[in-house]
Protein backbone atom coordinates (compact mmCIF):
# COMPACT_ATOMS: atom_id res chain seq x y z
CA UNK A 1 0.00 0.00 0.00
CA UNK A 2 1.26 3.50 -0.87
CA UNK A 3 0.29 6.86 0.05
CA UNK A 4 -0.82 9.45 -2.66
CA UNK A 5 0.39 13.10 -2.64
CA UNK A 6 -2.41 14.69 -3.79
CA UNK A 7 -1.51 18.21 -5.73
CA UNK A 8 -2.37 21.92 -5.07
CA UNK A 9 -5.63 21.30 -7.56
CA UNK A 10 -6.65 17.92 -5.26
CA UNK A 11 -9.62 18.95 -2.73
CA UNK A 12 -10.50 15.50 -1.48
CA UNK A 13 -8.60 14.50 1.33
CA UNK A 14 -6.98 10.74 1.28
CA UNK A 15 -8.63 8.55 3.75
CA UNK A 16 -5.30 8.05 5.72
CA UNK A 17 -6.27 11.32 7.03
CA UNK A 18 -10.05 10.44 8.13
CA UNK A 19 -8.48 7.28 9.85
CA UNK A 20 -5.75 9.24 12.03
CA UNK A 21 -8.80 11.54 13.27
CA UNK A 22 -10.47 8.69 14.76
CA UNK A 23 -7.10 7.34 16.70
CA UNK A 24 -7.33 11.44 17.39
CA UNK A 25 -11.01 11.18 18.73
CA UNK A 26 -9.87 8.88 21.53
CA UNK A 27 -7.00 10.38 22.56
CA UNK A 28 -8.90 13.52 22.68
CA UNK A 29 -11.85 12.04 24.41
CA UNK A 30 -9.44 10.55 27.18
CA UNK A 31 -7.60 13.70 27.90
CA UNK A 32 -10.58 15.69 28.93
CA UNK A 33 -12.83 13.30 29.76
CA UNK A 34 -11.95 13.42 33.50
CA UNK A 35 -13.50 17.27 33.14
CA UNK A 36 -16.84 15.72 33.46
CA UNK A 37 -16.51 13.42 36.01
CA UNK A 38 -14.47 15.49 38.50
CA UNK A 39 -16.83 15.73 41.42
CA UNK A 40 -17.68 11.99 40.91
CA UNK A 41 -14.29 10.72 40.62
CA UNK A 42 -13.00 13.17 44.02
CA UNK A 43 -16.16 11.29 45.94
CA UNK A 44 -14.94 7.73 44.68
CA UNK A 45 -11.21 8.12 45.82
CA UNK A 46 -12.14 9.99 48.56
CA UNK A 47 -10.15 13.21 47.69
CA UNK A 48 -10.54 17.01 47.08
CA UNK A 49 -11.86 17.96 43.60
CA UNK A 50 -9.15 19.77 43.23
CA UNK A 51 -6.89 17.03 43.65
CA UNK A 52 -9.01 14.96 41.51
CA UNK A 53 -7.87 17.54 38.63
CA UNK A 54 -4.41 16.15 38.99
CA UNK A 55 -5.31 13.52 36.40
CA UNK A 56 -5.50 15.80 33.70
CA UNK A 57 -2.20 17.75 35.08
CA UNK A 58 -0.26 14.54 35.51
CA UNK A 59 -1.69 13.41 31.84
CA UNK A 60 -0.43 16.69 30.42
CA UNK A 61 2.58 16.41 32.00
CA UNK A 62 3.12 13.16 30.20
CA UNK A 63 2.42 14.48 27.08
CA UNK A 64 5.12 16.98 27.87
CA UNK A 65 7.88 14.50 28.18
CA UNK A 66 6.65 11.71 26.53
CA UNK A 67 5.58 13.25 23.20
CA UNK A 68 9.23 14.49 21.98
CA UNK A 69 10.92 11.12 23.62
CA UNK A 70 8.63 8.84 22.03
CA UNK A 71 8.96 11.01 19.09
CA UNK A 72 12.61 10.38 18.93
CA UNK A 73 12.89 6.48 20.08
CA UNK A 74 10.31 5.74 17.42
CA UNK A 75 11.61 7.55 14.98
CA UNK A 76 13.38 4.62 13.11
CA UNK A 77 10.10 2.38 13.45
CA UNK A 78 7.75 2.10 10.48
CA UNK A 79 5.12 4.96 11.67
CA UNK A 80 1.89 2.85 11.30
CA UNK A 81 3.99 0.17 14.05
CA UNK A 82 4.26 3.42 15.87
CA UNK A 83 0.83 4.60 15.84
CA UNK A 84 -0.71 0.57 16.57
CA UNK A 85 1.65 0.12 19.22
CA UNK A 86 0.63 4.02 20.91
CA UNK A 87 -2.77 2.47 20.72
CA UNK A 88 -2.06 -0.71 22.72
CA UNK A 89 -0.42 1.29 25.72
CA UNK A 90 -3.53 3.34 25.41
CA UNK A 91 -5.70 0.58 25.97
CA UNK A 92 -3.25 -0.75 28.84
CA UNK A 93 -3.19 2.14 30.64
CA UNK A 94 -7.57 2.70 30.55
CA UNK A 95 -7.21 -0.94 32.37
CA UNK A 96 -5.04 0.15 34.96
CA UNK A 97 -7.07 3.14 36.07
CA UNK A 98 -10.12 1.00 35.92
CA UNK A 99 -9.23 -1.74 37.98
CA UNK A 100 -7.15 0.45 40.77
CA UNK A 101 -8.28 2.18 43.62
CA UNK A 102 -4.89 3.73 44.30
CA UNK A 103 -5.01 6.90 43.45
CA UNK A 104 -1.02 7.22 43.08
CA UNK A 105 -1.38 4.14 40.69
CA UNK A 106 -4.03 6.01 38.80
CA UNK A 107 -2.00 9.03 38.23
CA UNK A 108 0.69 6.60 37.21
CA UNK A 109 -1.14 5.08 34.67
CA UNK A 110 -2.79 8.73 33.67
CA UNK A 111 0.85 9.55 32.85
CA UNK A 112 1.73 6.33 30.88
CA UNK A 113 -1.85 6.90 28.65
CA UNK A 114 -0.20 10.15 27.93
CA UNK A 115 3.09 8.83 26.67
CA UNK A 116 0.89 6.96 23.92
CA UNK A 117 -1.05 9.57 23.25
CA UNK A 118 2.07 11.48 22.81
CA UNK A 119 3.46 9.51 20.32
CA UNK A 120 0.15 8.59 18.44
CA UNK A 121 -0.18 12.72 18.10
CA UNK A 122 3.26 13.81 17.00
CA UNK A 123 3.15 10.85 14.37
CA UNK A 124 -0.23 11.52 13.45
CA UNK A 125 0.47 14.81 12.56
CA UNK A 126 3.29 14.46 10.06
CA UNK A 127 1.47 11.70 8.22
CA UNK A 128 -1.23 13.61 7.60
CA UNK A 129 0.43 16.48 6.65
CA UNK A 130 2.30 14.77 4.10
CA UNK A 131 -0.12 12.71 2.79
CA UNK A 132 -2.40 15.84 2.24
CA UNK A 133 0.72 17.49 0.43
CA UNK A 134 1.67 21.02 1.24
CA UNK A 135 -1.03 23.19 -0.30
CA UNK A 136 -3.60 20.95 1.89
CA UNK A 137 -1.65 20.59 5.12
CA UNK A 138 -3.00 22.99 7.14
CA UNK A 139 -6.46 21.54 5.78
CA UNK A 140 -5.87 18.11 6.81
CA UNK A 141 -4.53 19.06 10.19
CA UNK A 142 -7.51 20.83 10.88
CA UNK A 143 -9.36 17.52 9.73
CA UNK A 144 -7.08 15.39 11.90
CA UNK A 145 -7.39 17.38 14.95
CA UNK A 146 -10.55 18.05 14.57
CA UNK A 147 -11.26 14.12 15.76
CA UNK A 148 -10.08 15.86 19.19
CA UNK A 149 -12.43 18.53 18.95
CA UNK A 150 -14.84 16.16 17.62
CA UNK A 151 -14.16 14.19 21.07
CA UNK A 152 -15.48 17.15 22.74
CA UNK A 153 -18.57 17.05 21.01
CA UNK A 154 -19.19 13.64 20.63
CA UNK A 155 -16.50 11.17 23.61
CA UNK A 156 -16.53 13.35 26.90
CA UNK A 157 -19.94 14.30 26.87
CA UNK A 158 -21.00 10.53 26.31
CA UNK A 159 -18.10 9.54 28.87
CA UNK A 160 -19.82 11.99 31.70
CA UNK A 161 -23.23 10.82 30.86
CA UNK A 162 -21.57 6.98 31.16
CA UNK A 163 -19.89 7.60 34.11
CA UNK A 164 -22.77 9.48 35.95
CA UNK A 165 -24.74 6.08 35.16
CA UNK A 166 -22.60 3.11 35.87
CA UNK A 167 -20.17 4.91 37.67
CA UNK A 168 -16.85 6.89 36.66
CA UNK A 169 -14.43 3.60 35.98
CA UNK A 170 -16.97 2.15 33.38
CA UNK A 171 -15.66 4.77 30.34
CA UNK A 172 -11.90 3.60 31.16
CA UNK A 173 -13.18 0.65 30.04
CA UNK A 174 -14.82 1.60 26.59
CA UNK A 175 -11.76 3.59 25.68
CA UNK A 176 -9.94 0.31 26.13
CA UNK A 177 -11.88 -1.97 24.19
CA UNK A 178 -11.66 0.38 21.43
CA UNK A 179 -8.39 1.43 21.51
CA UNK A 180 -7.33 -2.32 20.40
CA UNK A 181 -9.95 -2.05 17.91
CA UNK A 182 -7.96 1.00 16.57
CA UNK A 183 -4.90 -0.52 16.89
CA UNK A 184 -5.94 -3.51 14.47
CA UNK A 185 -7.68 -0.88 11.92
CA UNK A 186 -4.59 1.78 12.44
CA UNK A 187 -2.12 -1.17 11.25
CA UNK A 188 -4.57 -2.31 8.26
CA UNK A 189 -5.40 1.02 6.72
CA UNK A 190 -1.80 3.39 6.86
CA UNK A 191 0.28 3.36 4.37
CA UNK A 192 3.46 1.81 4.62
CA UNK A 193 6.17 4.35 4.75
CA UNK A 194 7.36 5.85 1.21
CA UNK A 195 11.11 3.81 0.21
CA UNK A 196 12.26 6.68 -1.17
CA UNK A 197 12.87 10.05 0.37
CA UNK A 198 15.54 11.26 3.61
CA UNK A 199 16.09 8.23 5.92
CA UNK A 200 14.96 9.37 9.47
CA UNK A 201 17.85 11.41 11.49
CA UNK A 202 17.93 12.33 15.09
CA UNK A 203 20.50 14.56 14.14
CA UNK A 204 18.32 16.07 11.54
CA UNK A 205 15.68 16.55 13.54
CA UNK A 206 17.55 18.46 16.00
CA UNK A 207 18.53 20.75 13.35
CA UNK A 208 15.46 21.77 12.22
CA UNK A 209 14.80 23.40 15.69
CA UNK A 210 17.26 25.79 14.93
CA UNK A 211 14.95 28.25 13.27
CA UNK A 212 13.54 30.38 16.45
CA UNK A 213 10.49 30.70 14.38
CA UNK A 214 10.02 27.38 15.63
CA UNK A 215 10.34 28.19 18.83
CA UNK A 216 8.02 31.37 18.82
CA UNK A 217 5.02 28.55 17.49
CA UNK A 218 5.85 26.26 20.79
CA UNK A 219 5.21 29.10 22.75
CA UNK A 220 1.83 30.38 20.99
CA UNK A 221 1.07 26.45 21.26
CA UNK A 222 1.48 26.43 25.46
CA UNK A 223 -0.56 30.01 25.46
CA UNK A 224 -3.24 29.34 23.94
CA UNK A 225 -4.18 26.00 25.76
CA UNK A 226 -2.74 27.26 28.85
CA UNK A 227 -5.53 30.04 28.41
CA UNK A 228 -8.53 27.93 27.18
CA UNK A 229 -8.14 24.84 29.13
CA UNK A 230 -7.48 26.81 32.55
CA UNK A 231 -10.96 27.55 32.19
CA UNK A 232 -12.12 24.25 30.69
CA UNK A 233 -10.41 22.00 33.49
CA UNK A 234 -13.01 23.64 36.40
CA UNK A 235 -15.91 23.91 34.13
CA UNK A 236 -18.10 21.69 35.91
CA UNK A 237 -17.72 23.67 39.30
CA UNK A 238 -18.05 27.07 37.35
CA UNK A 239 -21.44 25.04 35.48
CA UNK A 240 -22.94 24.30 39.23
CA UNK A 241 -21.41 26.58 41.37
CA UNK A 242 -21.90 29.64 39.58
CA UNK A 243 -23.89 29.17 37.05
CA UNK A 244 -26.51 27.46 39.09
CA UNK A 245 -26.59 24.42 36.57
CA UNK A 246 -27.77 20.78 37.88
CA UNK A 247 -24.89 18.37 37.39
CA UNK A 248 -26.85 16.23 34.74
CA UNK A 249 -27.04 19.47 32.55
CA UNK A 250 -22.62 19.15 32.41
CA UNK A 251 -22.26 17.54 29.97
CA UNK A 252 -24.96 19.11 27.72
CA UNK A 253 -22.97 22.01 27.93
CA UNK A 254 -19.52 19.93 27.03
CA UNK A 255 -20.80 18.88 24.26
CA UNK A 256 -21.25 22.98 23.57
CA UNK A 257 -18.06 23.07 24.14
CA UNK A 258 -17.05 20.72 21.56
CA UNK A 259 -19.21 21.63 19.27
CA UNK A 260 -17.59 24.93 19.08
CA UNK A 261 -14.10 23.82 19.03
CA UNK A 262 -15.10 21.28 16.19
CA UNK A 263 -15.82 24.03 13.79
CA UNK A 264 -12.71 26.09 14.69
CA UNK A 265 -11.03 23.56 14.04
CA UNK A 266 -12.21 22.52 10.97
CA UNK A 267 -11.95 26.38 10.39
CA UNK A 268 -9.05 27.53 11.25
CA UNK A 269 -7.89 24.67 9.10
CA UNK A 270 -9.07 25.94 6.28
CA UNK A 271 -8.81 29.78 6.18
CA UNK A 272 -5.24 29.33 8.01
CA UNK A 273 -4.42 27.46 4.65
CA UNK A 274 -4.80 31.13 2.98
CA UNK A 275 -4.47 33.91 5.80
CA UNK A 276 -2.83 32.29 8.58
CA UNK A 277 -2.57 35.66 10.42
CA UNK A 278 -5.70 37.02 9.81
CA UNK A 279 -6.98 33.99 11.46
CA UNK A 280 -4.80 33.41 14.23
CA UNK A 281 -5.29 37.45 15.57
CA UNK A 282 -9.06 37.11 15.34
CA UNK A 283 -9.05 33.41 17.20
CA UNK A 284 -6.36 35.09 19.83
CA UNK A 285 -8.44 38.35 20.28
CA UNK A 286 -11.75 36.95 20.60
CA UNK A 287 -10.52 34.24 22.58
CA UNK A 288 -9.41 36.93 25.15
CA UNK A 289 -12.68 38.70 25.02
CA UNK A 290 -14.70 35.01 25.79
CA UNK A 291 -12.61 34.43 29.08
CA UNK A 292 -13.00 37.95 29.66
CA UNK A 293 -16.60 38.25 29.26
CA UNK A 294 -16.86 34.33 31.14
CA UNK A 295 -15.52 35.87 34.33
CA UNK A 296 -18.05 38.33 34.41
CA UNK A 297 -21.30 36.88 33.57
CA UNK A 298 -20.63 33.40 34.25
CA UNK A 299 -23.12 33.76 37.34
CA UNK A 300 -26.07 33.93 33.70
CA UNK A 301 -26.78 30.47 33.21
CA UNK A 302 -27.57 30.89 29.35
CA UNK A 303 -24.86 33.22 28.86
CA UNK A 304 -22.16 31.34 30.36
CA UNK A 305 -23.91 28.68 28.05
CA UNK A 306 -23.16 30.46 24.92
CA UNK A 307 -19.19 31.86 26.09
CA UNK A 308 -18.69 28.26 26.87
CA UNK A 309 -19.51 27.78 22.90
CA UNK A 310 -17.64 30.41 21.94
CA UNK A 311 -14.59 29.16 23.93
CA UNK A 312 -14.22 26.42 21.80
CA UNK A 313 -14.91 27.93 18.65
CA UNK A 314 -11.90 30.52 18.86
CA UNK A 315 -9.77 28.70 21.64
CA UNK A 316 -8.94 25.57 19.46
CA UNK A 317 -8.77 27.52 16.12
CA UNK A 318 -5.35 27.98 15.83
CA UNK A 319 -4.20 24.65 16.66
CA UNK A 320 -3.68 23.51 12.80
CA UNK A 321 -2.45 26.66 11.93
CA UNK A 322 0.26 26.26 14.63
CA UNK A 323 1.13 22.97 13.90
CA UNK A 324 1.38 23.50 10.15
CA UNK A 325 3.93 26.09 10.89
CA UNK A 326 6.08 23.68 13.34
CA UNK A 327 5.81 21.56 10.74
CA UNK A 328 6.05 23.66 7.53
CA UNK A 329 9.60 25.16 9.29
CA UNK A 330 11.22 22.18 9.77
CA UNK A 331 11.26 20.78 6.42
CA UNK A 332 12.23 17.67 6.09
CA UNK A 333 12.65 16.91 9.19
CA UNK A 334 9.48 17.37 10.58
CA UNK A 335 8.64 14.61 13.35
CA UNK A 336 10.25 16.22 16.55
CA UNK A 337 9.21 20.07 15.63
CA UNK A 338 5.01 18.31 15.58
CA UNK A 339 5.87 16.56 19.00
CA UNK A 340 7.07 19.50 20.50
CA UNK A 341 3.86 21.01 19.15
CA UNK A 342 2.15 18.68 21.57
CA UNK A 343 4.07 19.05 24.36
CA UNK A 344 3.80 22.50 23.68
CA UNK A 345 0.10 22.53 23.77
CA UNK A 346 -0.16 19.91 26.88
CA UNK A 347 2.33 22.02 28.67
CA UNK A 348 -0.06 25.06 28.88
CA UNK A 349 -2.93 22.29 30.01
CA UNK A 350 -0.63 21.40 32.72
CA UNK A 351 -0.06 24.62 33.74
CA UNK A 352 -2.55 26.35 33.02
CA UNK A 353 -4.84 23.99 35.21
CA UNK A 354 -2.42 23.71 37.84
CA UNK A 355 -2.51 27.69 38.37
CA UNK A 356 -6.26 26.69 37.73
CA UNK A 357 -6.55 24.60 40.74
CA UNK A 358 -5.34 27.00 43.31
CA UNK A 359 -7.62 29.94 41.66
CA UNK A 360 -10.03 27.36 42.61
CA UNK A 361 -9.37 27.45 46.33
CA UNK A 362 -8.71 30.94 46.56
CA UNK A 363 -11.77 33.26 47.40
CA UNK A 364 -12.57 34.04 43.79
CA UNK A 365 -14.19 30.49 43.87
CA UNK A 366 -14.95 28.43 40.35
CA UNK A 367 -14.33 32.03 38.85
CA UNK A 368 -10.61 31.96 39.61
CA UNK A 369 -9.62 29.28 37.34
CA UNK A 370 -11.16 31.63 34.41
CA UNK A 371 -9.17 34.90 35.65
CA UNK A 372 -6.03 32.43 35.12
CA UNK A 373 -7.44 31.76 31.62
CA UNK A 374 -7.94 35.46 30.52
CA UNK A 375 -4.24 36.51 32.12
CA UNK A 376 -2.12 33.97 29.90
CA UNK A 377 -4.32 34.64 26.52
CA UNK A 378 -3.30 38.35 26.96
CA UNK A 379 0.18 36.83 26.85
CA UNK A 380 -0.84 35.19 23.15
CA UNK A 381 -0.05 38.29 21.40
CA UNK A 382 3.48 38.47 22.01
CA UNK A 383 5.25 35.50 20.11
CA UNK A 384 2.24 35.74 17.68
CA UNK A 385 3.54 39.39 16.66
CA UNK A 386 7.12 38.35 16.90
CA UNK A 387 6.58 35.41 15.06
CA UNK A 388 4.42 37.82 12.12
CA UNK A 389 7.33 39.85 11.74
CA UNK A 390 9.94 37.36 11.50
CA UNK A 391 8.08 35.71 8.80
CA UNK A 392 7.29 38.75 6.92
CA UNK A 393 11.70 39.58 7.04
CA UNK A 394 11.98 36.23 6.06
CA UNK A 395 9.53 36.99 3.10
CA UNK A 396 7.29 34.39 4.50
CA UNK A 397 4.21 36.23 5.59
CA UNK A 398 0.71 35.00 4.03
Amino acid sequence: MTTTFPTAKTRRLPLVTYVLAAGVFLMGTTEFIVAGMLPEIATDLGTSVANAGLMITVFAVGMIVGTPTMSILTLKLPRRLTLSLALVVFAVGHVIVALSLNFTIILGARFLTALATGAFWAVAAVVGAKAAGAAAASRALGVVLGGGMLANVVGVPLGAFAGQAIGWRGPFWILAALALVGAVAVYQLVAEDPVSGPTPSVRAELASMRDSRVWLVLAGCAMVCGSSLAAYTFISPLLTENAGLAAAAVPLVLMAYGVGAFIGSTLGGHFGSRRPYTALFISAGMTFLVLGALFLFSHYAVTTVVLIFLLGLFGMATNPILIGKAVGYAGHAPTLASALSTSAFNLGTAVGSWMAGFALESALGASGPVLVGTGVAALYFLPLTVLMLKDRKEGALA
